[in-house]
């Protein structure tokens, strides 16, 4: 087994020497269907468009309402516009931004960024793309995710901390196992998923930010989500081979295991199609998407992306943003 370049103890070493490179903002345009695409059954998915952005790009996150995403990269959060699959800001934080999020219900986009030693979430305001508050939390937060129906924070570290979004505070902390690098939230029932990369998945209960469950995987456990309509969290274990656990929520067992491409670093789910996105970096093959029928639990398709780490579903567009290096790919079903 090969645990990913990126690991969380790697990354936190290396920001320090990374030198971002100058930003651009064209795409690539649209291929035509036959080109490029990945067939399964009577399903077709293809790279619709590259982005470039600046060096190194990490994670992404997308505010459906907005058709934006925004991608963590080279000191900066770059805001693309959907529509147009072109970046049309790019918001300056300095240290390492590496994971975002977004409450589409206020436009808020929460960063994680810092230094070895030092972190903090900046507050970014959707409608003017300025950061409106920076929000202080232990050493360098490397997940975080939001729940828009109580307008909470999670940040994930060797522990969670637990922000107010009404007022940009840190309200309680949350112990959980070594090594947390991802966190995902279930909005209908207030229960949110943290990996943990010494082989476990933490599940709390929102209500009383308290650890309820402990879910045992597999050591180097990176990326997670939820499908609040399936009550169903996905997690990935960040090795070679790769694999997607999947996590019964009303149980708290794991229900199945998927294999998908080498290294799986995070993973994404359009609740409203059902469909799962692994983003595969992959151990010197180049990187992959896994598209993943959540119904059968089956790998309904693999895409080739050239490079692959974080990833976020748009389930009004039905499209997806595959962000690595210094790119985001856009996939979306091939047209007719």
């Amino acid at each position: 087994m090969r645990f990913t370049q990126r690991s969380v103890i790697v990354i936190s070493l290396a920001f320090a020497g990374l030198v971002p490179a100058a930003a651009t903002v064209a795409a690539t345009p649209p291929a035509p269907a036959g080109a490029g695409a990945a067939h399964a059954g009577n399903r077709c998915f293809q790279v619709t468009a590259t982005i470039p952005v600046r060096r190194p790009a990490f994670e992404v996150a997308v505010n459906p309402k907005t058709n934006t995403a925004y991608v963590a990269n080279g000191g900066n959060v770059s805001v693309i516009n959907g529509r147009t699959n072109t970046v049309a800001a790019t918001i300056h934080l300095g240290g390492s931004p590496y994971a975002v999020a977004v409450n589409p219900k206020t436009n808020t986009i929460f960063a994680t960024h810092g230094n070895l030693g030092t972190g903090s979430i900046a507050v970014i305001n959707g409608q003017t793309n300025t950061v409106a508050a920076t929000i202080p939390v232990a050493l360098l937060p490397v997940g975080v995710a939001v729940n828009p129906k109580t307008n909470t924070v999670y940040a994930a570290d060797n522990h969670v901390s637990v922000i107010d979004g009404r007022t940009n505070t840190v309200v309680a902390t949350i112990p959980v196992a070594l090594g947390a690098v991802g966190v995902a939230v279930n909005r209908k029932t207030n229960t949110i998923y943290v990996t943990n990369s010494n082989s476990n998945v933490s599940v709390i209960d929102g209500r009383t930010n308290t650890v309820v469950a402990t879910i045992p995987v597999s050591a180097g456990t990176t990326g997670v989500a939820v499908n609040p309509r399936t009550n169903t969290a996905y997690a990935t274990n960040g090795l070679s081979p790769g694999m997607l656990w999947v996590i019964n929520g009303r149980t708290n067992t794991l229900a199945a295991a998927i294999p998908v491409g080498d290294l799986p670093q995070r993973v994404a789910v359009n609740p409203k199609t059902n469909t799962i996105y692994v983003a595969n970096e992959g151990a010197g093959t180049g990187g992959t998407v896994s598209v993943i029928n959540g119904r059968t639990n089956t790998v309904a398709a693999t895409i080739p992306v050239g490079t692959a780490f974080g990833i976020a579903a748009d389930p009004k567009t039905n499209t997806a943003f595959v962000s690595g290096a210094d790119s985001v790919s856009v996939i979306a079903p091939c047209r007719k």
